[in-house]
């Protein structure tokens, strides 16, 4: 008799304790229990990482072979003296250069909208300074190295250099467009690559949801997060229920031409395509075409164009001409032309003068507010 009542008040108690456990999770975030949340994260990559070395110990025969005979290379490599150590810190270089705009990439889109624009930060302003130096030196090797980049603290060496250093102009009328965006689209691609693996989360965690028969909660979070107010978000509101209404036709073309174009709506195309079951590999190589190498160029081509004066004068002449012949707008054309020349030259003034205090400065790496921001 007493097992069969305390049985019954546990189990009139499990629907508690469910609600007690949900509400519990909701409230474990970073700005309520910080301290709590990064050691449960911390203790699941400890999982994760022992589980997966369990696996591969007990499972991957040939991986644990190929691993330990990587490894005894490596060593073998980095401890002896010889002709190869030169290369061998080619190779590390090239490994932190593509490692480096491959995570900022990562950043940039990982987290559902909540990530680090480094496009705006890094990639856009190293090609604008490359552009602007290329332009102005009437040459394009400036790089010492393919990865003559900005890297981790380090700064490209043809920063601060003169025109003289590299010796005289290549260029003297215009350098083409191609010329340019053949020096640094590597660091871009490889940025792009990035942001294309930085999808992939929503992705794997709605595909799990739909395979243990659940809807993924991101759906109604997305959902509930848009507010109907203002023309800018109900026009996202309308076109997020539409793309949820029309999941059917997520192919490879639809999800193409949602990654080439900077759109707020990918998230949850790559949380539909989980959901419903989509492929991996059609997911993530139109994720990849679209990221990497169409939107990459079309960013790319843009920052390039209005950071080279002979290009931009081109095609100031060409949009002149075409709008001239248009009644009602070639009235307002020069005005027009004048304002965008105002703000390009302040633009190319702040540049320099940022660029010339930071080479007075030296390479002294300081405490500062950047640093802080940077590492976080």
């Amino acid at each position: 008799m007493i097992h069969w009542s305390s049985f019954s008040a546990s189990s009139i108690r499990a629907p508690d304790l469910r609600e007690k456990h949900r509400m519990d999770l909701e409230r474990l975030t970073l700005t309520s229990q910080p301290f709590k949340t990064l050691a449960l994260f911390v203790l699941a990559i400890g999982q994760s990482i022992r589980s997966t070395c369990s696996c591969v110990l007990n499972e991957g025969a040939r991986l644990k072979l190929l691993v330990l005979f990587v490894a005894t290379a490596w060593v073998l490599l980095l401890t002896n003296d010889g002709p190869h150590v030169k290369h061998m810190q080619e190779l590390l270089w090239y490994a932190r250069f593509g490692l480096w705009w491959v995570i900022l990439g990562v950043v940039s889109s990982i987290g559902l909208g909540s990530g680090l624009h480094t496009f705006v930060l890094y990639l856009g302003p190293h090609i604008a300074l490359f552009t602007m130096k290329a332009v102005q030196c009437g040459r394009l090797d400036l790089k010492s190295a393919p990865y003559d980049t900005i890297l981790l603290k380090s700064r490209p060496s043809w920063l601060e250099k003169e025109c003289l250093d590299f010796g005289p102009p290549v260029y003297h009328e215009t350098i083409p467009f191609s010329k340019i965006l053949h020096e640094i689209h590597l660091e871009a691609v490889l940025w792009g690559i990035g942001t294309a693996l930085g999808e992939l989360p929503p992705y794997f965690i709605a595909r799990a949801a739909s395979m243990s028969g659940h809807k993924v909660e991101e759906l109604a979070e997305l959902d509930a997060s848009i507010s109907k107010e203002g023309f800018l978000s109900s026009a996202l509101y309308r076109a997020k229920r539409w793309l949820m209404s029309h999941s059917q036709h997520l192919n490879f073309p639809t999800i193409l031409l949602l990654a080439s174009v900077p759109n707020p709506l990918f998230d949850l195309a790559g949380i539909l395509c989980g959901q419903f079951n989509i492929p991996f590999w059609k997911f993530f190589l139109a994720t990849l075409i679209g990221k990497a190498i169409i939107k990459v160029y079309m960013q790319t081509t843009l920052v390039i164009t209005l950071c080279n004066n002979q290009l931009l004068e081109l095609v100031e002449k060409r949009l002149v001409w075409v709008f001239s012949n248009v009644p009602g707008v070639s009235s307002i054309v020069p005005y027009l032309v004048t304002k965008l020349k105002t703000a390009k030259d302040k633009f190319l003034i702040a540049s320099v003068a940022a660029s010339a205090s930071s080479a007075a400065k030296g390479r002294k790496w300081n405490l500062s507010f950047s640093l802080i921001w940077n590492t976080l």
